[in-house]
């Protein structure tokens, strides 16, 4: 009975163990869509989220608590019975907590545009890397590596170059299925100009802000405010920088949209004048759009 009993405990641990990367979420908005029956959908939203969850993505070694927390709220704008097309978009987020605390962070969110594919409702949904066949798996794909990248650049620095680089190979592969999102040049915020930013030699200062932000600094805010800030104040030199390096990519004004609030809370009414003018004129640089947070900031 003991022997048993160790036995299944040690398989669970295992289980455990070697658990999936991501606990992701996903919701279908099928609302512009009328007079079509709802197993369709149903289907997508069931096959997509078992997909990101169920799929092992890297050969890394997750725990249970350990899986990224992620969001993949699908917009159907269109649906064709006829041909089993889709066209929409898709808000993605990855979500990290923050050490010592039960504040979660967002690590990265953005709007694709472009997420338009074919599904029927009984299609299974594999993900074979070798075979890029699919729009639909290969859009699932590649954001799953780059959130699964961007939170190990948020653990260690530039800890997800491996993972990345596998969302930049999904991108050169689904090039050849026709669909938009994947082509060089089309938009400076589809899913090629983003990983091709991201693993741009120019923009390393942008991936080591992933662990200068995080790691060293919302990680360490319970423990010391005053060095915790310094080291995010630090990261926004380092988003300064990237900027200043490719001035056309717009990986830096998207962080300064997911991080606004956060920004503010952590800078506005701290540290000197001058200091929060410097962090200021920094992000109204980048993203004058969102001016009136950052003038919150000076306050």
């Amino acid at each position: 009975m003991k022997k048993l009993l160790f036995a299944l405990l040690l398989s669970c641990a295992c289980v455990g163990l070697h658990a999936q990367e991501l606990n992701a979420k996903v919701n279908i908005n099928r609302s512009q869509v009328s007079n079509t029956k709802s197993g369709v959908f149903e289907a997508l939203e069931d096959k997509v989220t078992r997909l990101l969850n169920e799929h092992a993505w890297t050969n890394l070694k997750f725990r249970d608590f350990e899986r990224i927390q992620c969001t993949f709220n699908i917009t159907i704008d269109t649906y064709s019975e006829t041909d089993n097309s889709f066209t929409g978009s898709l808000i993605i987020a990855g979500i990290r907590p923050v050490f010592n605390s039960s504040y979660t962070t967002t690590v990265f969110s953005m709007t694709d545009k472009d997420f338009n594919f074919t599904f029927q409702e009984f299609d299974q949904l594999e993900w074979r890397p070798e075979q890029v066949e699919n729009n639909l798996t290969a859009m699932i794909a590649y954001w799953a590596y780059l959130l699964i990248g961007m939170d190990l650049d948020a653990m260690s620095p530039m800890g997800g170059t491996q993972i990345l680089q596998m969302a930049q190979d999904v991108c050169n592969n689904a090039e050849m299925l026709g669909y938009a999102g994947w082509k060089a040049f089309d938009d400076t915020k589809n899913r090629y100009a983003i990983i091709n930013d991201y693993l741009d030699g120019s923009m390393e200062p942008f991936r080591q802000l992933q662990y200068t932000y995080y790691r060293t600094g919302l990680d360490h805010m319970s423990e010391n405010t005053e060095t915790a800030r310094g080291a995010i104040t630090e990261a926004i030199h380092l988003l300064k920088e990237s900027h200043e390096n490719k001035s056309l990519s717009m990986l830096p004004q998207i962080f300064t949209d997911y991080k606004r609030d956060e920004i503010v809370s952590i800078f506005s009414g701290q540290g000197t004048s001058k200091e929060r003018e410097e962090i200021y004129d920094i992000l109204f640089r980048i993203n004058p759009s969102q001016n009136n947070y950052w003038e919150k900031i000076k306050q």
